[in-house]
Parts: structure tokens; C-alpha cells; sequence
């Protein structure tokens, strides 16, 4: 029997969705991970399941929700309470030492680092995880995320940081102090740019109107 060349062979839909694919895991979702040891969780919830979260008892998740590839959770000393219609996107890390609060409707790109904790970068403590305590200065402060807070890919939050209602931060941006409400926000330390617009309330109004399965 002749050989086909790869490109070639032909693949019918049915045979698509039977082929495996290794490089992709998939998602639990809140059926699966109601059983896991979470604080709670809500409906329609899901979390790649390459993911990788310790601290699962402190950890409140709401309605929702979806967590990509290759996040990090680290709320094994504090919480992480994440509200409803929240995404938290691929190779994110939360340090959640101090407690991190994402409120309804936030989104975070890929890659955002979010501390509630860090070492101290003066050089009058030792620093990281294999030094004991007493020699360290860790500063550890709750950060806190407002209703429909929007972070770009690749951002850097530092502990203390609150963000206000319904403001944004470009991609790329270092926060360590905290930000008033209905911002535009971007740089290294971000500066507000300009008023961001309140029409996502009305959409936000008409979208928890609508009846369920129409369009969620």
C-alpha cells in the first residue's frame, strides 16, 4: 500500500473531536472542584487543569468564573476572594499572603503578577523563601480590586494596592500605590491618562437582565 504524505491525509469533523490533542488539558469545572477542598465555589466555574493553587481552603470563588493555563495561586498563608463574571487569564501569579479581593466583573490579561506580599529591596532584611522569618522584612498588605477593574497583559500589582470601581491599567504597568475609581491607567509607576467611560454600567444592567442561556 502507497504511503500518503501528512498533508495530504484528509480529517473528517467526527474524527477531529475524537483525536486527542496533548498540549491542551482542558478545564475542571464546578462540579468537579466543588469536592477539591475549596472554601467555596460557585456555578459555572472553571480552572485549566494545569493550573497550579495551594491554600484551596482559602479560597472563596463565585459565579462565573474562569481561570486559564498556568496560573498560580498561592493562598496557603491568606485568602483569595474572587467575585462573579471574573476572568483570570493564562500564566497570571496571585501571592496571596495578605489577602487579594477581585470584585464582580474584573479581568485580568495574561501574565499579571498580583503581591499582597513582598520582601524588602532596601538591604537591611534578608530576603526569599529559605531564610527564617526573623531575619526578613516582609511587607504584607490586602489588595483589593474594585467591580469591572480591567488589568493588561503582563501588569505588576504591589501589596496595598486598592483599585477603585470600574478603572483600568494598560498592559505592561507597575501599580504600587492605589488608583481612584473610573481611571485610565498606564506606566512604570502607572499614571492615570484619562476618565474611563460608565456606559459598562448600563451594559452591565442589561446583561444580568437577560434570561439565562440566551447569550451566557
Amino acid at each position: 500500500m502507497q504511503d500518503v504524505p501528512p498533508d495530504k491525509i484528509i480529517i473528517l469533523p467526527d474524527q477531529k473531536q475524537k483525536t486527542a490533542n496533548p498540549f491542551y488539558k482542558g478545564y475542571f469545572k464546578s462540579e468537579e472542584l466543588l469536592g477539591m477542598g475549596f472554601k467555596s465555589v460557585g456555578e459555572n466555574v472553571k480552572i485549566a487543569k494545569n493550573c497550579t493553587i495551594v491554600g484551596l481552603d482559602k479560597i472563596s470563588l463565585g459565579n462565573n468564573i474562569q481561570i486559564d493555563e498556568n496560573v498560580f495561586i498561592a493562598a496557603n498563608v491568606g485568602p483569595l476572594n474572587v467575585g462573579d463574571y471574573v476572568h483570570i487569564g493564562g500564566g497570571s501569579h496571585l501571592s496571596c499572603a495578605g489577602g487579594i479581593t477581585l470584585s464582580d466583573f474584573c479581568g485580568l490579561s495574561q501574565g499579571v503578577r498580583i503581591y499582597s506580599a513582598t520582601d524588602d529591596y532596601t538591604g537591611f532584611s534578608l530576603t526569599n523563601a529559605t531564610v527564617p522569618e526573623k531575619f526578613k522584612n516582609v511587607k504584607i498588605a490586602p489588595v483589593f480590586f474594585g467591580k469591572h477593574v480591567l488589568i493588561g497583559s503582563g501588569c505588576v500589582i504591589l501589596p496595598g494596592v486598592q483599585i477603585g470601581i470600574g478603572s483600568s491599567v494598560g498592559a505592561l504597568s507597575l501599580v504600587n500605590i492605589s488608583l481612584k475609581e473610573w481611571g485610565v491607567y498606564f506606566g512604570i509607576p502607572a499614571k492615570r491618562i484619562k476618565a474611563r467611560s460608565k456606559n459598562l454600567l448600563e451594559l452591565e444592567r442589561k446583561f444580568l437582565e437577560e434570561p439565562i442561556g440566551t447569550n451566557r
